[in-house]
């Protein structure tokens, strides 16, 4: 596993030309180009906030910094899912000439859906100043709530890239599975408005954990859910060192199931 975690740091270079070439491959036809990465989320956030405050009346005092906070958050964890399902099926011709690791491709998707979320933090600062609600202190802890999410996304995408090589038909159902996350966690509705039978679901949901650790520092100006995020954190770098080492010791099946 040393070795191979040896040849990972080898093969930087590629790393960041993957993440530089999916960024340009990402709105490349578009006409709008990188603008998209602003203007998405913040269609987003118009088209929930329609539905939940003019039409079922719903949302209450600065729902929508609230929205937008939750659905940015959320948009990382949906974009970086969906894309890791092809992360290595879609390089095949280029594994099936050149040794490479495997686990530089899910890396990447990773990697690049970092920068796609720094939009959407841009957005989020935007609502802030609009509908003036100022941070306290405590956003100084926001890149530690980033970077668990980071961690969480990275170790998922391994998982997801590697079981999609062997299964393709799970391709179809991940959208499936996050619209089911994503109705199962506080995006578009308030965490209050849950019946206490339910809360539960909330309390052992990871991307609730970190959706209301986000709020918690942007909006609410107080602590985030240490104890959830650090549970997150380290099943994340345990997650990926076990999947890491998975690969190291069954890349040559990859190359035959491509």
């Amino acid at each position: 596993m040393v070795k191979y975690i040896q040849e990972m740091f080898k093969r930087k270079d590629l790393l960041i030309y993957l993440v530089k070439s999916g960024l340009k491959a990402e709105h490349r036809n578009s006409y709008l180009g990188y603008f998209w990465w602003l203007l998405d989320p913040l269609l987003n956030v118009v088209v929930y906030y329609f539905l939940v405050s003019f039409i079922l009346g719903r949302g209450g005092e600065n729902y929508a910094v609230y929205l937008v906070i939750g659905l940015v958050a959320w948009r990382w964890v949906n974009t970086t899912v969906n894309t890791s399902a092809k992360a290595i099926t879609r390089y095949s011709s280029i594994i099936n000439q050149v040794y490479l690791p495997k686990s530089i491709f899910p890396l990447a998707i990773s990697s690049t859906q970092v920068f796609n979320f720094t939009f959407g933090l841009v957005v989020i600062g935007i609502f802030l100043a609009v509908f003036g609600v100022v941070p306290g202190w405590q956003i100084i802890l926001l890149p530690l709530i980033i970077l668990v999410q980071l961690l969480f996304l990275v170790a998922i995408s391994l998982f997801i890239s590697y079981i999609c090589v062997f299964i393709r038909d799970i391709d179809n159902i991940l959208s499936h599975v996050m619209r089911l996350f994503f109705y199962a966690s506080p995006i578009i509705w308030a965490e209050d408005r849950i019946p206490s039978q339910y809360s539960w679901v909330v309390d052992i949901n990871p991307i609730a954990i970190i959706v209301n650790s986000y709020r918690n520092v942007i909006m609410y100006q107080v602590s985030p859910h240490f104890l959830g995020l650090l549970i997150i954190g380290l099943g994340s770098i345990l997650s990926i060192l076990l999947t890491i080492y998975y690969y190291s010791r069954n890349e040559h099946k990859i190359i035959k199931a491509l």
